[in-house]
């Protein structure tokens, strides 16, 4: 059994450092945050987190979710897709997995409103870095190649979405459509 953190642990993790932020809408102080509170634990438990994090990237590569992260940021590349999912990620548990369940339901967050009316993208490349940053404070060293990173996995189902369809992308988000349409 692999010693470390595990998934319940890990949104321990965001929460706290969402708590301890003034502004848990500053996705990089969030991220930073969260580096600065894992850095302080054992270095089974940075590679443990590392690999949870990856894990949840993988369960997040889902052709709906990067339809949502299309309209949002008005637009999406593979980069761009993992930034939404660490942006996602640092909003907490329950709105990550509200999204992988029903990806329209980001049309009532306030970041996402904000983001349509101020047309600004909702992306944190600081978050799959957080490992990464927690094991080079707390060592020196950086974060070994075995620790472990989940593979990015073919979208599912594999082409089936066209992003630059408007109908297709109403049809499937419409409330996501009409907040960015």
């Amino acid at each position: 059994m692999l010693c470390g953190m595990d998934r319940d642990e890990f949104w321990q993790l965001i929460e706290q450092a969402r708590d301890s932020v003034p502004d848990r809408a500053d996705d990089e102080a969030v991220a930073e945050r969260a580096a600065e509170l894992l850095a302080a634990r054992p270095r089974e438990e940075i590679a443990a987190a590392d690999r949870v994090l990856w894990e949840l990237m993988a369960d997040s590569y889902l052709d709906p979710l990067w339809a949502a992260a299309y309209l949002i940021n008005g637009g999406c590349s593979d980069d761009g897709f993992d930034y939404f999912r660490g942006w996602l990620i640092l909003q907490g548990r329950e709105t990550f997995e509200q999204a992988l369940r029903e990806p329209d339901t980001l049309a009532q967050l306030p970041a996402v409103r904000e983001a349509a009316a101020e047309e600004e993208v909702l992306e944190c490349e600081a978050t799959l870095a957080i490992a990464w940053d927690a094991h080079l404070a707390a060592t020196g060293a950086e974060l070994p190649d075995d620790a472990g990173t989940a593979e990015r996995p073919e979208p599912e189902p594999s082409g089936a979405l066209d992003f630059d369809d408007d109908a297709q992308l109403a049809a499937l988000l419409p409330r996501l459509a009409g907040l960015y349409g």
